[in-house]
């Protein structure tokens, strides 16, 4: 019996981490501007929760499990899940679902839903030490912006006011940080080479 020819097939899947970090830069730099007092209200902030920091994030889920890259997967994952959880938030706070659902909201809830996502960012921000610093102090942003977060959500008076402001700037900086993160990503697939470096891991793994 002949042996019969093989083949390898190769299948290329391109890195999803871009188009995730521009969902959240997107996302972040628009929230952040109605926490800086530049814009007013959220209304046109939730097509942006739900196209960019949703569904984008969601894609590069998707794209990261694939690749069987547990952490972008549940990172892309989680977060993505985050800003639908915010859009729908926005969405009751408005009355879009009934006087009585917007009247009843406790906002001391979300306190403990951003104290949820503060645990799982403070793990996930040990294990980016371990892939680059632009990750890493991406991850780092997220828990500073969990903190003010919550202590908005939790604490009356100035103290939650400066809760606010914490939040606001951590979230400019995550949106800065994921741009310049996008870029490399983008550059590095294009050229085959580091373009915009992102810094050697802290944690070597």
């Amino acid at each position: 019996m002949q042996n019969q020819p093989t083949q390898n097939v190769r299948i290329i899947t391109a890195d999803p981490s871009a188009i995730g970090l521009l969902g959240l830069a997107i996302v972040t730099l628009v929230a952040s501007s109605q926490k800086l007092g530049i814009t007013q209200d959220v209304s046109l902030i939730i097509p942006w929760a739900l196209f960019l920091g949703a569904s984008a994030q969601l894609i590069a889920s998707f794209g990261d499990a694939k690749l069987g890259n547990t952490f972008g997967m549940t990172a892309f994952g989680a977060y993505g899940l985050f800003w639908l959880g915010v859009a729908m938030t926005w969405l009751i706070q408005n009355g879009v679902f009934g006087e009585t659902l917007a009247a009843t909201a406790d906002v001391k809830e979300l306190g403990f839903a951003f104290i949820g996502y503060l645990i799982f960012t403070l793990f996930m921000t040990y294990v980016a030490a371990s892939i680059h610093k632009v990750m890493f102090f991406i991850f780092l942003a997220i828990d500073f912006l969990f903190i003010g977060l919550a202590v908005n959500a939790l604490v009356p008076g100035s103290l939650g006011h400066w809760g606010h402001w914490l939040a606001a700037f951590a979230e400019l900086t995550i949106s800065m940080l994921a741009f310049y993160g996008c870029a490399a990503a983008v550059m590095s697939c294009h050229f085959g080479r580091t373009v915009l470096p992102v810094g050697k891991p802290f944690i070597k793994r």
